[in-house]
């Protein structure tokens, strides 16, 4: 991809701070940070703040926030300031006065004074006759004197594109080659309005100059308005950064992905407990491929082979599912067991657990990771490590009054064990197995259910060896008072011989 005259590169993304931060952030910011870091360039945070009814001061620091939980730090922002401060579109106010006064006084600008009532029967207008429901750009015939003279008078108005009405605007497109939209379709936008404010339209494009960026990294659904943007270039003599719209997250409706609609926020992922390295790795394949075609890849592996040459158009759907197989990967084969179990203190204190032993909250970590995809999963499937006073499931019950004998027996053989190994522990169980001439899982699902309450554990024998000798014979012992305080039958039911047959040690 050529550079805007071996410029450095300069990327940026540019939020509304409206509410909860969006997955679509991350997805852009991924490629605007990588790219820029991959050239030498800076990555920019700037924040659309004009839309004053909707932003949320608090939503501006959970996006600064977000990035950084990603990785994805920029190298400019409001937090960190910068050569190009301010970074909020309301503290930039007087620019684009300036510059929509420039574009006045150039003729490629004009003030509309309708009322809002006026404007609606002109968009009735239109649509009679078929031809949308815009504007018909009468005020485009004011002169001069006459748009100076109501403005002077306080009369209120908004500013806008003066749009050739005939020819075309060609998009240069770095994905899509070149996008052509005749001139008669593109609106005369309203640049500036009756507040002094200015819109999405007029502030992306002076910030873009102004901030020097090289490379407009944004998803397609800005493309209908791209030719807006690429005449205020023109109208300002400003050479154009090279557009890249990239493809959209879709659901599975294959509609753009909704914060409104879906599961989009990323919030709600790191709630889950989403790793951010997880979410990235992801992400990157929604859009792009490695040229070895791996699934699973690191950011720095990212920025070393990335190409804008690699990126899919067709757009692919976010699934949950297949986000936590990515998470689940990471959990288990990439992060070290410290940071895991680091990661997940934070869940686990949120569910009131509490250790004093890292080493414990190691095994406790260790020995859940092959159970769960997520951080919260593995707070929510390890109250018995933390909790002695779990109560039974019914599948628990049934296994505990099935195999009461066998928890007795096992209480006296383990109580003589010198050593609380894993070895040990493994060989006395096993022995004892053997001697009752029984299965395996008759013996282990009644000591697994009596150890945590539920028969959906892990191995027996890890799970004594983490608890301990004393709380391991505590809890076969309260297991078996639960028991003798009244069983509801003098014939327990058995569980099902193939559920039998699944245990394990």
């Amino acid at each position: 991809m050529s550079q805007n005259n071996n410029k450095p590169v300069v990327t940026r993304i540019a939020p509304s701070p409206t509410g909860d931060p969006h997955v679509g952030t991350a997805y852009m910011s991924l490629f605007d940070y990588i790219y820029a870091k991959q050239q030498g360039g800076k990555f920019i945070l700037r924040i659309e703040d004009t839309d004053q009814k909707r932003y949320n001061p608090e939503s501006e620091k959970r996006v600064i926030d977000a990035l950084k939980w990603l990785g994805l730090s920029p190298d400019e922002s409001p937090e960190i300031g910068g050569p190009n401060a301010p970074y909020r579109q309301t503290e930039r106010l007087e620019l684009y006065q300036k510059y929509a006064q420039q574009l006045l006084d150039s003729g490629h600008a004009y003030r509309a004074f309708e009322t809002p009532e006026e404007l609606e029967q002109i968009r009735e207008d239109l649509q009679k006759r078929g031809l949308g429901q815009g504007y018909d750009g009468r005020a485009k015939a004011l002169s001069k004197e006459e748009s100076e003279q109501r403005a002077a008078s306080g009369e209120a108005f908004v500013i806008r594109l003066a749009t050739p009405g005939e020819g075309e605007t060609i998009i240069k497109d770095a994905l899509r080659g070149e996008v052509r939209i005749p001139n008669s379709e593109v609106p005369d936008a309203v640049l500036m309005k009756s507040d002094g404010i200015p819109t999405y339209h007029l502030a992306v494009v002076v910030d873009d100059h102004v901030m020097g960026v090289t490379h407009a990294v944004r998803g397609e659904e800005w493309l209908p308005t791209a030719p807006v943007h690429v005449l205020l270039y023109k109208a300002f003599g400003w050479e154009e950064p090279i557009w890249i719209h990239m493809p959209l997250l879709k659901n599975a409706d294959g509609k753009k992905l909704s914060k409104r609609r879906d599961d989009a926020s990323l919030d709600s992922y790191k709630k889950q407990g989403i790793v951010p390295e997880a979410l990235l790795n992801y992400l990157a394949t929604m859009g792009w491929s490695m040229p070895d075609g791996r699934e699973f890849f690191s950011l720095k592996d990212m920025t070393k082979f990335f190409s804008f040459e690699r990126i899919s158009l067709g757009g692919s759907v976010f699934d949950m599912k297949r986000l936590r197989h990515y998470n689940a990967h990471y959990l288990r084969d990439v992060l070290d067991l410290e940071t895991v179990a680091e990661r997940a203190k934070p869940y686990l204190k949120s569910a009131g657990y509490d250790w004093g032993d890292e080493d414990y909250l190691l095994d406790v970590v260790d020995v859940l990771l092959p159970r769960i995809e997520t951080l919260a999963e593995l707070a929510e499937q390890s109250d018995y490590f933390f909790n002695d006073d779990f109560s039974y499931s019914e599948d628990a019950k049934r296994r505990l009054e099935a195999g009461q004998k066998h928890l007795e027996a096992l209480e006296r053989e383990l109580s003589r064990l010198d050593f609380f190994d894993y070895d040990d522990v493994d060989d006395a169980m096993r022995e004892y197995v053997k001697s009752e001439s029984v299965k395996m899982g008759e013996v282990m699902m009644p000591l697994r259910a009596a150890l945590t309450g539920t028969t959906q554990a892990p191995g027996v024998t890890d799970l004594a060896v983490i608890l301990g000798k004393a709380k391991t014979l505590e809890r076969i012992g309260r297991a078996i008072s639960y028991l003798e305080a009244g069983l509801p039958d003098d014939k327990p039911q058995k569980p099902k011989k193939e559920e039998d047959a699944g245990a394990n040690t």
